[in-house]
């Protein structure tokens, strides 16, 4: 690279930092677009609408119930990824939509049935099912009558998928509609029905509403339909999802509707910013005088990357929650990771005696393979989760995969760009590079049976622990309302509270009746009433609350109401969870079987995932943090950390085979000595980022990041400790039941 390229690159590099910090800072233009104050937040970040909805049915079936309150968290997530359904009482629905303010326009559309069905224009007998009113199509007799009479030709059940569209009409006008794909048995049953009414009419009705009735002009036998005449691209795609999604079991009608605040009020959205800036402060710092001239570049790309990062959440209305910032913290450690892998191998090249101009080439181009396929691994994790969970988990994958994408930018292009820009205009020195530590290659594997044992022990804990709680009549794990229900208590106090000053005053009184610190205040906005979920309240202890908040804030006993709710995490999406999970880290072993051409390394890989993630759930017994839905969002932190650190090991592991002949146990100790640093620094950095927010941060928020710093340790101690030695233990395993078969062949 010429030295004028490289200082006029230098320039565009700063101008481009200096711009994105703006954009992320204050916004551009008078609406602040990019700003990191218009990001969409979550319930417990920014509050949203609270709608409760009664069954018209009055006693329905519980398994009614958990198939509408699922559906419904599939409705509401067409809002938001971060929106929750969960039961209230026997027959009520909850849904809450983060970031909303105006109740009313979603009202209408969430409680709708959302049945489908085509009608033909009579049945057999002759007897019209729909005719002409004064402005629309309306049926002449009820949907019951019609579907007994045999008219309706398809159900919602005949469609396999739907999708809200826009096209341009014969005169250029903008026209919307919904396409249909029916299933294979819709489709035989369309191209019939279209068969025999060509020339008639076949009605399209969506909640008792005729939409449109087309004439049949010929059969059709595509398995496709489109049926026009919205008013816009989100009615179509709102009637699309809910066709896609199936009709509610139950009818519901509103029964309240309110804005809610903030769950951790303003002051945790602060301090966690705060939080993070600092964080990202020591982090660069400590690059800089690890890394040296490097360390610049890694500052400079890392302030780029969660520049990038909060501009485009913003960009793709992406909803930001606990779960979120997870994702963000686990894409700002890979962010660090990947220079950590870089500018090691730039200081190996340096101490092997090459120039710092091959240094610094060959550097990136062995550093590439560790880092394209450790992101890689994890970014197939997240896209499975995108598709496949729901709710928070689905939150968290799209933070994680824009870090994803954004970390491999700014330490692929951006950091080389810089270290060679750099280069270029004059930085030749090696003594700003730094030299490698020769170390002598210490025996891990040696010691494997030691840290095998320790693994087994922690591991063993969590389940034993989990099953003295249960034996002794509590619960195995300490589950928050996310995953348990509990109680509702609406109380309107003789003020006006903030959150600051419900956490302060309230919760603690609420907290020593209950004797639980699992307790969630809501504001309701625009008045003095506090909704305070907790743990469920026997009858007794539902009095003692009650008199306990006449006695300390001279409440009127009469304004004060309770309700039995159910878990906002319901079962279905819990199992969606682990469905994800699964599915995940299957398609994961099947990118490493392939890229590393050895089952050893994805069986390896997946069993030092399968050790981290049950030494945390042993955290989780042990220390009695509450399990709610940062738990789900912790443990996939947890697998997409253990994984990266898992494959930068397999990388060198599988260099120093090619280039090395020896025994297995001296290529393993020697690979994981040579990405020691590494290790250890990627820890320390991320540690950081978690720590700081454990120390600046709201108490919610530090029972968020206390099971992640013990995350954080246990994948260290598994990359350093475990990974090497289990892929030893396989290979070997391997090799000798090869060995085996082969003799008994001979034999």
């Amino acid at each position: 690279m010429k030295k004028n390229k490289a200082v006029f690159g230098l320039f565009l590099v700063l101008i481009l930092t200096a711009f994105l910090c703006y954009t992320a800072a204050v916004g551009i233009g008078p609406t602040e677009t990019g700003s990191v104050k218009n990001i969409q937040t979550g319930l417990d970040l920014a509050g949203g609408v609270s709608i409760t909805y009664q069954t018209k049915e009055k006693n329905p079936s519980a398994e009614d119930m958990a198939d509408t309150v699922y559906k419904m968290q599939r409705r509401v997530e067409q809002y938001s990824t971060e929106a929750q359904a969960y039961k209230e009482g026997n027959n009520r629905i909850t849904v809450e939509i983060p970031g909303a303010t105006d109740a009313d326009k979603i009202l209408s559309d969430l409680g709708k049935p959302g049945s489908l069905c085509f009608i033909t224009q009579s049945d057999t007998d002759g007897n019209e099912n729909f005719s002409i009113g004064e402005e629309r199509y309306v049926l002449a007799r009820s949907l019951d009558e019609i579907r007994r009479s045999g008219s309706i030709v398809l159900e919602g059940s005949d469609v396999a998928d739907a999708k809200g569209t826009a096209y341009q009409n014969s005169q250029n006008g903008t026209q919307y509609a919904f396409s249909l794909t029916l299933t294979d048995e819709g489709a035989s049953k369309f191209a019939e029905a279209t068969k025999e009414n060509v020339g008639k009419q076949i009605a399209i009705v969506y909640d008792s509403q005729i939409i449109s009735a087309p004439t049949v002009n010929e059969a059709i036998t595509g398995g496709q339909a489109q049926i026009t005449g919205m008013s816009g691209i989100e009615e179509a795609q709102n009637l699309a999802s809910y066709i896609r999604i199936g009709s509610l079991s139950l009818e519901l009608e509103e029964l309240r509707s309110s804005v809610v605040a903030a769950q951790l009020g303003e002051e945790a959205i602060s301090t966690s910013i705060m939080a993070g800036f600092i964080g990202l402060i020591i982090v660069i710092l400590f690059m800089l005088v690890v890394y040296r001239i490097p360390g610049i570049v890694s500052g400079i790309a890392l302030i780029d990357y969660t520049a990038l990062v909060l501009v485009t959440l913003n960009a793709f209305d992406i909803t930001l929650t606990l779960p979120g910032i997870a994702g963000i913290i686990l894409g700002i450690g890979m962010a660090v990771d990947a220079n950590v892998i870089i500018y090691a191998r730039i200081k190996e090249e340096i101490t092997a005696g090459n120039s710092v101009e091959s240094a610094i080439k060959f550097g990136f181009s062995k550093a590439f393979s560790a880092i394209f396929d450790g992101n890689i691994t994890t970014l197939i994790a997240a896209l499975v989760l995108m598709q496949l969970g729901s709710g928070s988990v689905k939150g968290f994958a799209y933070t994680l995969a824009i870090g994803i994408l954004v970390s491999m930018f700014t330490s692929l292009v951006l950091s080389r760009f810089l270290v060679q820009a750099l280069y270029a205009v004059g930085v030749t020195n090696s003594k700003f590079y730094g030299h490698a530590k020769q170390r002598k290659s210490i025996d891990f594997v040696g010691n494997r049976k030691r840290f095998f044992l320790l693994s087994l022990i922690f591991i063993i804990a969590g389940p034993a622990i989990m099953f003295a709680y249960h034996q002794g009549g509590g619960k195995a794990l300490n589950y928050a309302l996310d995953f348990s229900g509990g109680t509702a208590t609406t109380v309107t106090f003789n003020e006006d509270m903030d959150i600051k000053q419900i956490d302060s005053e309230v919760t603690p009184v609420v907290e020593d009746v209950t004797e639980d610190k699992n307790v969630q205040p809501t504001k309701v906005v625009g008045t003095n009433q506090v909704v305070i979920k907790t743990r469920t309240l026997s009858q007794n202890e539902r009095e003692k609350l009650n008199q306990t908040l006449v006695d300390k804030f001279s409440v009127d006993e009469n304004l004060i109401s309770t309700e039995s709710i159910s878990a906002t995490v319901s079962s279905e999406m819990r199992k969606d969870a682990i469905v994800a999970v699964i599915v995940a880290t299957i398609c994961m072993l099947i990118y490493i079987w392939f890229r590393f051409k050895d089952i050893c390394f994805a069986g390896s890989a997946v069993l030092a995932l399968a050790h981290d993630v049950m030494v945390v759930l042993a955290f989780y017994a042990i220390s009695r943090i509450s399990v709610g839905t940062t738990f789900i969002a912790c443990m996939l932190t947890i697998v997409g950390y253990s994984v990266n650190a898992t494959i930068v090991i397999f990388a060198r592991i599988r260099e120093n085979r090619k280039k090395k002949h020896g025994k297995l146990e001296d290529i393993v100790n020697e690979s994981i000595t040579q990405t020691l640093t590494r290790s250890i620094y990627t820890s320390i950095t991320t540690f950081i980022m978690v720590a700081v927010l454990y120390i600046f941060c709201v108490s919610s928020i530090r029972e968020f990041a206390t099971p992640l710093m013990a995350g954080v340790i246990c994948g260290a101690y598994s990359s350093i400790c475990i990974t090497g030695a289990l892929w030893l233990t396989t290979k070997k395993k391997k090799e000798h039941l090869s060995k085996n078969n082969t003799e008994r062949s001979s034999c």
